[in-house]
């Protein structure tokens, strides 16, 4: 898989959510309270663990690839393109 897409999926993906994140107004309108709970003293479980060891490293290859010359020609054109506004709620206090 090449990482450009990816890295563009993942850029996409955190633009999304800070703006989803920007789009929302939070006014508290009532203080919230934690129940009271009398809590003993406790343990954590002891826990014995064996874990595996990971090697990474490199290797060299000769492979045999394609020689390709591609000309392009290239001219400007003037196109539309989609535009994106956002509007984060306003504050009336």
């Amino acid at each position: 898989m090449k990482t450009g897409p990816v890295i563009a999926i993942a850029a996409v993906a955190v633009a999304v959510i800070a703006i989803g994140a920007y789009m929302i107004d939070f006014d508290v309108t009532d203080e919230g309270s934690m129940p009271e709970v009398s809590v003993e003293g406790g343990e954590l479980p002891e826990v014995d663990a064996e874990v595996g060891t990971i090697e990474t490293g490199t290797t060299t290859e000769t492979v045999e690839v394609p020689d390709v010359d591609v000309d392009v020609d290239t001219e400007e054109k003037q196109i539309e393109l989609p535009t994106v506004e956002v509007n984060p709620p306003s504050d009336n206090d």
